[in-house]
């Protein structure tokens, strides 16, 4: 499905001469990046958030929006799309502006101790801070290495599902042994709207990398003839009026046989790439970036990163991780955007009238 239009946020960019100049500016507009907004917000720091997908909520919303998510604190199930929506929510009183559709392409520290930010559309700021929430970075599927098969991807050949009634009814072929792939030939297979009209999975070998359960219910489904397994890789197509009609697949014996299908999924699982971050001096190990867990700072005082694109010794990629480090990331920022403040104090949400007073609430009388 498309990820839904949210009446909390809309692209609030406006036209500006000149950069913008602001004390905070946000790569990344996932989970993680929208709380950095909600933290930072709590010490009256305004942010400017830049995305390179055309709405917010990251990963989670492009990937997979209606999949359950179990472990955020004291919600017991949420959506990718829920956990959004909420957190926008949430960021309402501190007005971020979102610049979405933007790859952030430059980062340069001045004499003035402040960043330059451009974006390829050509926005650019002037900042005092920079929080990197990128997840993994520029993450794009992995494509099928098929001779000229790209020329039906949108239209026959998809490596996500946005909207999986476009599939109903149609004959499948799935590609790939993980987790997306087993739930996506499940939930086509099952009763339901999206039901196609017929299933073939197709995967270069007998094992999975799927949870067990799946993999066990894919295999109950081909006993009772309800799908197909194959193992086999693709190696080519034959189509017809420039439509695809049949994928060949090559199994482990060396016979290649004919698949026919209406529409090819495949999932191959994502390629992080770090794009121009590679570029702005930042220290880097295993494509992520080096923070202490202080300040999540990067070897670049002014420029934190949170969440998924961050490695530090016991690193575990959890949102409910992320959503800690924006809180001493936020602090640490405080300390560079106000220095004449001096200590920064920790007030909590439920009994400062100041943070009430930010938030845009009454403060509670106890008798």
């Amino acid at each position: 499905m498309e990820p839904q239009a949210n009446a909390h946020v809309m692209n609030t960019a406006a036209a500006h001469e000149g950069p913008i100049e602001t004390d905070a500016v946000i790569v990344g507009a996932g989970p993680v990046g929208l709380f950095q907004v909600f933290e930072l917000g709590l010490l009256e720091i305004k942010a400017h958030v830049i995305d390179s997908l055309a709405y917010p909520g990251g990963q989670p919303v492009e990937l997979y929006p209606d999949k359950p998510i179990y472990d955020i604190p004291a919600v017991p199930v949420y959506t990718g799309q829920e956990l959004t929506d909420n957190l926008l929510k949430q960021i309402e009183p501190f007005g971020p502006t979102f610049h979405f559709g933007q790859t952030v392409t430059q980062v340069q520290k001045q004499d003035d101790g402040r960043f330059f930010v451009a974006t390829d559309k050509g926005t650019t700021f002037l900042t005092k801070t920079v929080f990197i929430a990128a997840g993994v970075g520029a993450f794009e599927p992995r494509t099928l290495k098929v001779d000229g098969i790209e020329k039906f991807e949108g239209q026959q050949l998809f490596y996500r599902v946005r909207d999986p009634a476009l599939f109903a009814g149609k004959n499948l072929v799935i590609v790939g042994g993980g987790d997306s792939a087993l739930d996506w030939t499940l939930n086509f297979v099952a009763e339901g709207p999206n039901k196609a009209e017929s299933v073939i999975l197709v995967h270069r070998r007998d094992g999975f990398k799927a949870a067990p359960a799946s993999v066990a219910k894919m295999k109950e489904l081909c006993d009772q003839y309800e799908m197909q397994f194959i193992v086999g890789q693709i190696t080519g197509f034959e189509e017809k009026d420039g439509r695809l009609t049949q994928v060949k697949v090559t199994g482990a014996d060396g016979v290649t046989r004919l698949v026919p299908l209406d529409m090819l999924l495949v999932f191959f699982g994502l390629s992080p790439k770090l794009g121009p971050i590679a570029d702005w001096g930042l220290e880097i190990e295993r494509k992520q970036l080096v923070v202490d867990t202080e300040k999540f700072s990067t070897n670049i005082p002014g420029i934190f990163a949170v969440g998924d694109i961050n490695t530090y010794p016991g690193k575990k990629k959890l949102i409910l991780s992320g959503f800690h480090e924006c809180a001493l990331a936020a602090f640490a920022a405080a300390a560079i955007i106000f220095p004449d403040k001096g200590k920064i104090h920790l007030q909590y949400t439920t009994t400062s009238p100041k943070l009430h007073k930010v938030l845009g609430v009454e403060t509670p009388v106890f008798d």
